[in-house]
């Protein structure tokens, strides 16, 4: 998938947590930072990748990706799979705790908005014609419909044209059903 496809599936993902679980009551630092962190989470499986939309948003990121992806097995490979979901998760949890407590953020909810983001990016993958090697390192790729030519090609026109706008219509549908769950949580933050 493409960066931009990865980001609106994350905040899709988001959007339906954020409607069906109930929520803590958060500051709007708190949600705003979620949500940065919900894309970056979206982006983070593809490090694995030097060409990758979150390196040429960094300064010097190509560089870095350069470096990070023959160490990372190349793409679509242990950043890809269910032990890459625990690394990330632990690394980030280990970075945020000694971030330490920001006033009116609360890291636990970044946290699970990033993590909800990575695992977006692996289940949209898992669609495309390359899946996903979930079981790493067994090497074997997984992917929805099980039969590789019923997948599409990332970037190509399916997903252009089919899925993104499906995405789009996925957020018009949760913002409008939770409408009230949506307004309740902006009253509060504007509290």
């Amino acid at each position: 998938m493409t960066g931009r496809t990865h980001d609106l599936a994350g905040f899709t993902a988001l959007s339906l947590v954020v409607a069906v679980v109930p929520q803590p009551e958060m500051s709007l630092a708190t949600g705003l930072v979620s949500l940065s962190s919900c894309l970056i989470g979206a982006l983070a499986p593809d490090i694995d990748q030097s060409t990758a939309n979150l390196w040429r948003r960094l300064p010097a990121g190509s560089a870095f990706g350069k470096l990070l992806a023959p160490i990372l097995g190349g793409h679509r490979m242990i950043s890809h799979s269910i032990i890459g979901i625990f690394i990330f998760g632990f690394l980030l949890k280990a970075l945020l705790n000694v971030v330490g407590t920001i006033v009116l953020v609360d890291m636990d909810i970044v946290w699970w908005a990033f993590m909800i983001g990575f695992v977006s990016h692996l289940l949209i993958d898992s669609i495309t014609r390359d899946g996903v090697p979930w079981l790493f390192p067994v090497p074997i790729n997984f992917g929805f419909p099980p039969f590789r030519f019923m997948r599409f090609k990332t970037g190509g026109v399916i997903e252009k044209s089919i899925v993104f706008p499906i995405l789009l219509i996925i957020n018009i549908w949760i913002y409008y059903t939770y409408y009230d769950q949506f307004i309740v949580l902006l009253r509060n933050y504007i509290k």
